[in-house]
């Protein structure tokens, strides 16, 4: 018999209960979507009129609503790519700044990280694009949109990379050290790639985040996903056609940064057991060949 560490096994009583409370549970969710749907049909939100636009090639406005859409979708990816590419830089750069930075300067890059961090970022874009015009800066509301969400995102990806940094053996560094490397080898060459491996999973959740926060565009009036959907909303009158639809294709793209994530995450796991093998096997190959 095997025994749980974190928890006792159930027995048979218990597991009985928790079958009756999942079976309860799943009945009472069906009741609920039942009655819903009931009320949404009732509203004619099934109806043909609200889905065609959407769903039905044959519509008239079906390919409208889509180029529409399209646009948009992409307008959001290209945001979303620019803020991530620059938060991951501007991030790294100032986990580095902060780790190395020497006590007289030190406070500034601190107060800079704590300042962007506490402000919200929807005010973050807004600033960006009212102040810097403000100042002779002339760009388009992407750009507006990048700065804002770089500027946010970056310190938070400042912090998931020094805590990475941080949560490392301190033999790393100095083995590292012990072998004559300077102090900025050893963040580049040992700490940090092993940092962004362990914080992979809390730096590709922030990168979704940064996705979802393109739909914050609207506030300068970006062509992005979310504010295409309003006016299409209000030539069409489908609300919540329009909105699952765009929820739907955010959670795909979230979903495929997600398995991308998971991709590199395999096959950084695959390189770093192969070094390891390698180097386990070739002091025993050296030893053969020097004895032949």
């Amino acid at each position: 018999m095997t025994t749980s560490v974190l928890y006792d096994a159930p027995g048979p009583r218990t597991r009985r209960r928790t079958l009756v409370g999942s079976v309860l549970a799943g009945l009472l969710v069906v009741a609920v979507l039942a009655v819903v749907g009931s009320r949404l049909d009732e509203k004619g939100q099934f109806s043909a009129e609200k889905w065609d636009p959407l769903v039905n090639p044959s519509s008239d406005t079906f390919d409208q609503v889509w180029n529409l859409l399209g646009g948009a979708l992409v307008n959001t990816l290209v945001a979303a790519a620019l803020a991530m590419a620059f938060s991951l830089v501007i991030g790294t750069l100032l986990a580095v700044l902060r780790i190395t930075a020497s006590r007289w300067y030190r406070w500034l890059v601190v107060g800079f990280i704590e300042l962007f961090r506490g402000v919200p970022v929807v005010i973050s874009i807004f600033f960006a694009a009212r102040v810097l015009p403000t100042l002779g800066v002339d760009l388009d509301n992407l750009w507006f949109l990048v700065i804002g969400l770089t500027v946010y995102n970056s310190v938070i990806i400042a912090e998931i990379v020094r805590a990475g940094v941080n949560s490392l053996p301190t033999g790393q560094r100095e083995a590292a050290e012990s072998l004559g490397l300077r102090r900025a080898q050893v963040l580049g060459l040992v700490l940090l790639p092993q940092a962004f491996r362990a914080m992979l999973p809390a730096l590709i959740s922030q990168l979704v985040v940064v996705l979802k926060d393109t739909s914050l565009g609207f506030i300068i009036s970006y062509e992005e996903t979310v504010r295409t959907a309003g006016i299409i909303i209000q030539n069409l009158g489908n609300p919540i056609q329009v909105y699952l639809v765009v929820a739907a294709l955010f959670i795909a793209v979230n979903y495929g940064v997600s398995r991308l994530a998971v991709y590199v995450e395999r096959r950084l796991s695959r390189g770093k057991k192969a070094a390891a093998t390698l180097s386990a096997t070739d002091p025993a190959g050296a030893g053969a060949g020097g004895g032949g």
